[in-house]
């Protein structure tokens, strides 16, 4: 008998597994660093140790490792015996080099404000901090909440943690108060870091109110940081952040074990109660800068733009840690990626000249919906490459990227790749110099084997739904959940000698991969499984819709229908006649089976501030139930 999960591709004619391929522009494929990801891939499996070894070489180690990878099926270490600390390789080797007049950082306002900070004004700045920290007592293994808008100064709060060997946990600035305290309580946090406003869409988010209102009767937390932009009191257990820059510059690096946990990153809600995810000095640091060189293929020579938050994986990963050992320069911005005007991306690529850049598949949706005449009136030829991650990139806003942000190839590349708060790094991606077939995330990363498997894993045919699976663990991946090791332990014992990553996907017969979603939205009509992306990437595919979420209502002849909720593109008014034609629209792209029941059109869609659909939200505000932990929701 075939797997639930397993049939959500063989009732109907799915979107995803046309086939539809575009070569790599040559103007990438020509000048990216890694032109062989076949090569790549088969030394990385035929020996990680080797491969992962050779590359960690280029890092700062202050005891070498006895030991590359020990992996018992289900826990994983890398570099064992090794001693270093994160900070000595993104800040010390480029600081005490000629790199420490080199920007780290172009970081931009909403009101257009722009600091540029370089390699070794950033190291001043971080052992300042650090220094401060030490002076509230604050020392290696304690857990500290960082609750601040997106700024440099939250940045200098998570290296000056490191730097000391304090384990970090960033809290994305504007979850309420009732989460907040929830991580807080569940770290064990001895100090929080909190900014008292952020800046968005031209308005001012109170932050140290949702702070003040989560730390009512915690005693356990000693100091409150407070970064102030305003004018504002300091009492009590409260402490000036700039009372803490103005300590020594030098601050030596905590020797740190590899296996020593780096930060607790909470998961974003989008599945459920999140969980504390731990990521280590060593391998993170190895596995992430080895994917931002030689998968988003930056160096030093680019200006690389991340338009994630600190708050998430991605921007630890991705604005914080591997872009600073790489020595690159990284652009980000406080505020709203459309705001003050549709075009302030652009204007921002054309005035900076980014060349790299990572942002979610939600934004390109909303950079449709603006229209192509936005990015047309902005020289935006810098762009060569463009990585999408967060959700799946639905071919209908790939090929728009690609038209319209990448000049059709002339200049640039839009690609998608796949990875989550527990791996670190991305694990399936399309690189540089491969060509990407739309729908599709793309094909196993070096050091990474993804697949797709029925429930007992063994590997479905292609075309096939399953579950999504990785067969071996890489450095930058999760070492535990944090006070739960059970949680950790149970992915990867559902399926022996598999990590099992919730998702649902198919493999076409060379190895891309179609990553359709998590499990659970899988809908069930008349014992037809059908994958939310699949409908939703039906509905984007006509030229009147935005963005599209799609749920299952209960039903007690069909067991499910299907709702769906669709914001349309700006020039595209709702009404009924649109609403049967998007329907009629589904109906003949998919099929009878997979055709709506209803459709409402909505001004926005809910989703977690990271980015994602909240359809569990949708389905339960429809069916009068409870819709979990819905803390890390957007407004």
């Amino acid at each position: 008998m075939s797997s639930p999960v397993q049939e959500s591709t063989q009732n109907i004619s799915n979107l995803l597994a046309i086939d539809e391929e575009y070569a790599s522009p040559a103007i990438v494929a020509q000048t990216c660093r890694q032109k062989n990801w076949a090569e790549e891939h088969r030394r990385s499996i035929e020996n990680p140790e080797a491969f992962w070894g050779d590359y960690a070489g280029k890092f700062v180690w202050t005891r070498p490792w006895e030991k590359v990878l020990d992996w018992d099926g289900v826990h994983h270490q890398w570099f064992q015996g090794a001693k270093t600390n994160i900070t000595m390789n993104a800040l010390d080797r480029h600081a005490n080099s000629e790199r420490r007049n080199r920007a780290a950082y172009i970081w931009l306002a909403e009101d257009g404000s722009e600091r540029i900070v370089t390699y070794g004004q950033l190291d001043r700045m971080v052992c300042r901090f650090a220094n401060g920290l030490k002076s509230l007592g604050v020392k290696k293994g304690d857990r500290v909440i960082i609750y601040m808008p997106l700024t440099v100064e939250g940045v200098v709060a998570m290296l000056a943690c490191a730097r000391i060997g304090a384990i970090h946990s960033v809290v994305y600035a504007g979850l309420g108060h009732t989460a907040l305290r929830d991580r807080i309580e569940d770290a064990q946090a001895k100090v929080v870091i909190a900014g008292d406003v952020g800046f968005r869409r031209g308005k001012t988010v109170a932050l140290k109110s949702i702070v003040d209102e989560a730390l009512d009767g915690l005693e356990a937390v000693e100091k409150v940081v407070v970064f102030s932009r305003r004018a504002a009191q300091i009492s009590g257990r409260e402490v000036d952040f700039n009372d803490l820059t103005k300590f020594p510059a030098q601050c030596p690096a905590e020797e740190m074990d590899a296996e020593d946990p780096l930060f607790l990153l909470y998961t974003s809600g989008s599945t459920g109660k999140p969980k504390g995810v731990v990521h280590v000095h060593g391998g993170y640091m190895v596995g992430t800068t080895y994917y931002l060189e030689n998968y988003y293929d930056v160096g030093e020579q680019d200006i690389f733009w991340c338009t994630s938050d600190i708050g998430w994986i991605v921007g630890h990963s991705y604005i914080v840690y591997a872009p600073l050992c790489a020595g690159a320069t990284t652009l980000f911005r406080e505020g709203a990626i459309d705001f003050p005007n549709p075009g302030i991306a652009w204007e921002i690529v054309e005035r900076y000249g980014v060349t790299k850049m990572f942002t979610a598949p939600t934004a390109l949706r909303m950079f449709m919906r603006h229209g192509e005449k936005i990015p047309g009136q902005y020289d935006i030829t810098s762009l060569r490459f463009i990585a999408c991650a967060g959700e799946p990139l639905n071919p209908e806003a790939w090929r728009w990227a690609q038209t319209h942000l990448a000049g059709d190839g002339k200049w640039g590349y839009v690609t998608d790749n796949w990875w989550q708060t527990e791996l670190g790094g991305p694990a399936i991606g399309t690189p540089p110099a491969m060509a990407m077939r739309p729908g599709k995330a793309g094909v196993s990363l070096p050091g990474t084997i993804a697949d797709v498997v029925d429930d007992k894993g063994k590997p479905v045919p292609p075309g096939v739904g399953g579950r999504l699976v990785l067969k071996r663990p890489y450095p930058c991946m999760l070492r535990t959940v944090w006070r739960n090791p059970a949680r950790y332990e149970r992915d990867w014992q559902q399926i022996p000698g598999c990590y099992v990553t919730g998702d649902v996907a198919l493999k076409d017969n060379d190895g891309y991969i179609a990553v359709l979603g998590r499990a659970d939205d899988v809908l069930n009509v008349a014992g037809h499984r059908i994958a939310t992306a699949e409908v939703e990437s039906a509905l984007v595919s006509h030229p009147a819709v935005a963005e599209a979420a799609a749920i299952g209502i209960p039903d007690p002849v069909k067991g499910e229908t299907i709702k769906v909720f669709v914001q349309t593109r700006v020039e595209y008014t709702p009404s009924d006649s649109l609403s049967a034609a998007l329907i009629e629209h589904v109906r003949r792209e998919l099929g009878p089976i997979a055709t709506p029941s209803a459709l409402e059109f909505v001004a926005a869609l809910p989703k977690t501030r990271s980015g994602k659909i909240l359809r569990r939200f949708l389905k339960a505000k429809e069916t009068g139930t409870d819709a979990g932990d819905v803390s890390t929701m957007e407004g």
